[in-house]
């Protein structure tokens, strides 16, 4: 049985009432915007925002998490759309929702053989490496969107290459309400003030932004003069919806789903899909105030079904988020019902107030992306991958700019192939990359795991099947690595946080003393300086 008995244990309807209230302020206008980058219509966000709510609420294990649209899929899902609709994105669009409901089926498939594990085996290097690279190409497509400008180019690093002849030619009045937007996003929360930081810095930009489309009348085609130039404006610069929600609906076309094109994007979809829920999953358990632990298989289920069921009506794929995710637990959330309450909220907000969505500038949508395109791709990233090690950074480094210039698929590939080749070079045999020599001993309620060769991303599981059948009555792991030629960055991250997850029991590692580090972190790759002669 996958379903924890306890997923609604400690609810409190008030505190989860109000925390989906929230949430459901950030979701609507980030759905939205998130669609529309996509290349999808933009109600197919908040129908998968409000599926992920009212629905995976009562499949998944991942209590506190927010199910819905993200970020981390958008480079995927327009680069489906371009492909597979060859300049048709309406036929794109529809050939997309087909991969999108293979690739929920196959997280399904995953979800029932136990193999949501996978996801928390990916290097993070890797793993920030893919998002900040995202980050970039968001940044890249809709800062000129924010400035009311049409680019020429159409890949990343050409669109970034064009946006100082963006800024130059922008459009006054759809800039300044982008302008604006960024101000909000970028300083509401660093204002010393408690009861303003508090509010959702979205919401905030939509009582800002829908008022200035208003007063500039974006609702009507019209030019206007500004410092002699000439700018046209009209409803095509606000966000176009169908009359009612059930208009929305659209049927997946089927007929390229064995091309491999949409092969290459059911693969990516479901990879970048699943780890970012897995991860997402594991974040969130670690900022529970109760501090419980989920069952990724059964999380990954329910965004397996909920991809399913999303794509087959003309809604985006979608993951456990970690940005709404947080909100949710810094609003008090105390349950799943939190995530239901959001989905609930949206469905009620487009079923009743259509029209003021249509009054959202695409500006103040664009500003949002491109403030989480910069959260994604923050220096920090950088400055975090240099303090864990200069490997890391490299490997961050190239899976980022792999990314940028080919496609997601082969800068991940690329990375963990870099990542497999600078344990090689420290020393680690390629048999003991892939099968951990591991000897456990249980003394009373202590158990001992000595781990012999290699103690990579690449054999992690070997590790953690130890530790995931631990006779409840140890009270005591150790892990000694003394004999492991390399002990990389991804194990012993990942061992930390299996011990944050143990309410009362004591991880030791030791074995490392001995070992070169790769810097002062105290998760930094270790490696044992081999003997010549």
């Amino acid at each position: 049985m996958l379903l924890p008995k306890s997923t609604f244990s400690g609810r409190d309807f008030k505190a989860d009432l109000t925390a989906g209230f929230l949430v459901f302020l950030i979701a609507l206008p980030l759905s939205l915007g998130i669609a529309m980058a996509s290349g999808y219509p933009p109600i197919a966000g908040v129908m998968t925002a409000m599926i992920g709510g009212i629905l995976t609420s009562f499949l998944g294990s991942a209590r506190l998490t927010i199910k819905g649209p993200a970020a981390g899929l958008i480079v995927i899902a327009i680069g489906a759309v371009t492909e597979l609709g060859a300049g048709d994105m309406a036929l794109g669009y529809h050939r997309a929702l087909a991969v999108g409901v293979v690739a929920g089926a196959i997280q399904v498939g995953l979800a029932v053989a136990r193999l949501g594990f996978i996801g928390a085996l990916m290097p993070p290097a890797v793993v920030h490496g893919m998002l900040a690279a995202i980050g970039v190409i968001i940044i890249s497509k809709q800062a000129h969107v924010l400035m009311g400008v049409v680019p020429q180019a159409s890949a990343p690093l050409p669109l970034l290459a064009e946006i100082p002849k963006s800024v130059g030619g922008e459009n006054p009045e759809v800039f300044f309400i982008g302008l604006c937007s960024l101000v909000i996003l970028f300083g509401l929360p660093r204002l010393k003030i408690p009861a303003l930081r508090r509010v959702p810095a979205p919401l905030v930009v939509l009582l800002v932004a829908v008022p200035l489309g208003m007063v500039y009348h974006f609702e009507t085609s019209h030019s206007y003069e500004f410092i002699g130039h000439l700018y046209s404006v009209g409803p095509q610069l606000l966000v176009q919806l169908p009359a009612d929600i059930g208009a929305a609906i659209a049927a997946p076309d089927f007929s390229m789903i064995g091309s491999g094109a949409s092969i290459k994007y059911i693969i990516m979809f479901t990879l970048v899909g699943s780890v970012e829920s897995v991860l997402s999953a594991t974040a969130v358990d670690s900022l529970d105030p109760a501090k419980r632990a989920s069952n990724l298989d059964r999380d990954l289920l329910a965004v397996g079904i909920g991809n399913t069921i999303a794509s087959a009506i003309g809604g985006l794929p979608m993951i456990s988020e970690i940005v709404r995710s947080k909100a949710n637990i810094d609003a008090g959330a105390t349950s799943p019902f939190a995530n239901f309450f959001h989905g609930a909220f949206l469905l009620l907000f487009v079923a009743l107030l259509p029209g003021v969505l249509q009054r959202i500038p695409l500006a103040a949508l664009a500003a949002m992306l491109v403030f989480t395109g910069t959260r994604l791709a923050s220096p920090n990233e950088f400055k975090h991958a240099w303090k864990v090690g200069p490997d890391q950074l490299v490997v961050f480094a190239t899976t980022l700019v792999v990314t940028l210039a080919t496609d997601l698929l082969v800068g991940v590939g690329v990375g963990l192939v870099l990542e497999i080749v600078i344990h090689l070079v420290r020393g680690a045999r390629l048999r003991h990359l892939f099968g951990a020599d591991i000897e456990a001993t249980v003394l009373g309620s202590e158990l001992e795991l000595i781990v012999r060769g290699c103690a990579a991303f690449t054999n992690l599981r070997s590790l953690t099947r130890h530790l995931d059948r631990i006779d409840p009555e140890v009270r005591r792991v150790i892990i000694d690595f003394s004999g492991a030629q390399v002990v990389d960055h991804t194990v012993q991250e990942r061992l930390h946080r299996i011990a944050d997850e143990w309410p009362d029991r004591q991880l030791v590692i030791r074995g490392l003393d001995g070992h070169c580090a790769a810097s002062g972190h105290c998760f930094a790759a270790r490696w044992r300086r081999r003997e010549v002669g």
